[in-house]
């Protein structure tokens, strides 16, 4: 009977999932939708936000944090320069790599938006203190990693 119970909470928990990832999804295309920009360039430019240390970011730590391929990166920023909302020079260590920076139009533009994010984020997380949100974001870390194994034993399992 626990067994059963637990597949209960586990297939609530992964729809759970599905559901917020709709709605997050959503969320993020209409925050594009005001910029002129797309989803996916949208999330770069948070991944940017987020990974900037004032020296500029390597398209690779922008596909690792957004679990994308590279390429991705690297056509979508053109696109996002062209636009005027980062700008991509060489690292000044190996020229291989490109580092990108958010322009300060990006930056005006996200400002902007940020009464209206705080806003939002107090309705999502409306009923939920800092201890929790810390334990939750936790829980989801310890889950991440374990699906991440769960992957790749598949992966090896149908090959």
């Amino acid at each position: 009977m626990i067994e059963k119970k637990l597949d209960r909470a586990i297939t609530d928990f992964i729809w759970n999932v599905v559901e917020i990832h709709s709605q997050l999804e959503d969320i993020h295309t209409c925050w594009a939708g005001l910029l002129g920009i797309t989803e996916p360039q949208w999330l770069i430019l948070m991944a940017i936000t987020e990974l900037d240390d004032g020296r500029g970011v390597a398209g690779i730590d922008i596909a690792n944090k957004l679990r994308v391929h590279p390429a991705f990166v690297t056509n979508q920023t053109k696109s996002l320069e062209k636009g005027g909302f980062l700008s991509r020079r060489p690292a000044p260590d190996d020229a291989r790599f490109v580092l990108m920076s958010l322009t300060e139009k990006a930056t005006t533009e996200i400002e902007k938006l940020s009464k209206r994010k705080l806003a939002l984020n107090s309705t999502i997380f409306n009923e939920l203190d800092e201890k929790t949100l810390a334990e939750l974001n936790a829980a989801l870390a310890t889950i991440g990693r374990n699906a991440r194994l769960a992957a790749r034993l598949l992966a090896i399992d149908v090959s």
